[in-house]
């Protein structure tokens, strides 16, 4: 278990520290569930009455909210910043168990330094695995593959044949990177299947979620962005080009082809279609369907939000009606024109 003085926290977030600095802690916890050896945080005024009650020996928190809490306070503009932070110094360290001996290494492959390789692990034919590169249990490298320095491959992942993934990435169980593209031609009947001759690209600080599919190009490289963030079960299709910094939360699907620009958000169960392109910031909210490009940064949103099912019956119904009601309603603009002429 690591400690940590509240000094030394306030110098890792970038904080101003109201309290003794020699004051020591070992982990974080929510306002309700603190104890007086974990740090807390508010970042969302909804909780602020937590504080009244709240046990931490130290809270996250902006000065404004600080009058709120009675105990130690780390001050900081972007409290929920400071809390990302501070996490990755109390997150579990993988110790290093080196090469198992029931991985598989292709005597092509080649190893930087302090690689690890679980059991079961599979190192194809002129993989190159970085330094500092770990391969979970019973996870597959395939042929002519390159892993960058400081990548984490956790169990079960399969990571198809010419995918270059960058350094320090993230890459949770589950997750599959270079699969076929779904390409098929019509012919009568009939498919006849496209052979997806690309590959997939990926930049260096990535995380994909568990469960997630990233297709191979058809022709060029699908393109994940440097710092893009994928949640569960995101489906990537073929040839699609992801933006640096953008962010795609779990269960959306984007179609083949389509370009998402720089710092965009897609929060979670979206369908973007095919062969789209949407500009640098560009936000779409929950269960949006996008079918047209986007020039323009912003929110955007589709569908309609919850409500007791008799009245969004009510308002599918008239939905139906809107064409024949706004036709009805031109002709009448129409016809008041003409009388008063």
């Amino acid at each position: 278990m690591r400690h940590l003085t509240l000094g030394a926290i306030a110098e890792i977030i970038g904080a101003k520290l109201e309290g003794d600095a020699d004051y020591s802690v070992s982990g974080l916890a929510t306002l309700a569930s603190a104890l007086p050896h974990q740090v807390s945080f508010l970042a969302n005024m909804k909780y602020a009455g937590q504080l009244n009650v709240c046990q931490a020996g130290a809270v996250i928190l902006n000065a404004d909210q600080a009058k709120l809490f009675v105990g130690h306070c780390l001050l900081l503009d972007n409290p929920y910043l400071g809390y990302a932070k501070l996490s990755q110094e109390f997150a579990p360290q993988a110790d290093f168990i080196g090469i198992d001996k029931n991985a598989t290494v292709h005597s092509t492959a080649t190893l930087g330094s302090s690689v690890n390789l679980a059991a079961g692990a599979v190192i194809g034919p002129y993989v190159r695995l970085g330094n500092a590169v770990s391969i979970g249990p019973n996870s597959v490298i395939g042929a002519h593959s390159r892993i960058g320095n400081g990548t984490n491959i956790a169990a079960n992942v399969s990571v198809y044949h010419d995918v270059e993934v960058g350094d320090f990435c993230t890459i949770h169980s589950g997750a599959v990177i270079g699969a076929d593209g779904f390409g098929f031609a019509k012919d009568g009947p009939d498919w006849v299947k496209i052979a997806q001759l690309g590959g997939v690209t990926i930049g260096d600080h990535v995380e994909v979620g568990a469960g997630t599919s990233i297709d191979r190009g058809a022709l060029d490289n699908t393109i994940i962005g440097y710092g893009v963030k994928l949640d569960n079960q995101v489906q990537i299709a073929h040839n699609v080009e992801l933006g640096d910094y953008t962010a795609i939360a779990g269960c959306t699907a984007i179609a083949g082809s389509t370009k998402l620009g720089k710092h965009c958000t897609i929060a979670g169960a979206c369908g973007i279609t095919g062969h789209l392109t949407l500009t640098d910031g560009v936000h779409v909210t929950a269960m949006s369907l996008v079918t047209h490009s986007i020039s323009e940064p912003g929110a955007y949103s589709s569908g309609t939000g919850l409500d007791k099912n008799q009245k969004w019956r009510r308002n599918a119904t008239r939905f139906k009606q809107l064409d024949q009601m706004a036709k009805r309603l031109k002709q009448l603009e129409l016809e008041m024109a003409q009388l008063q002429n």
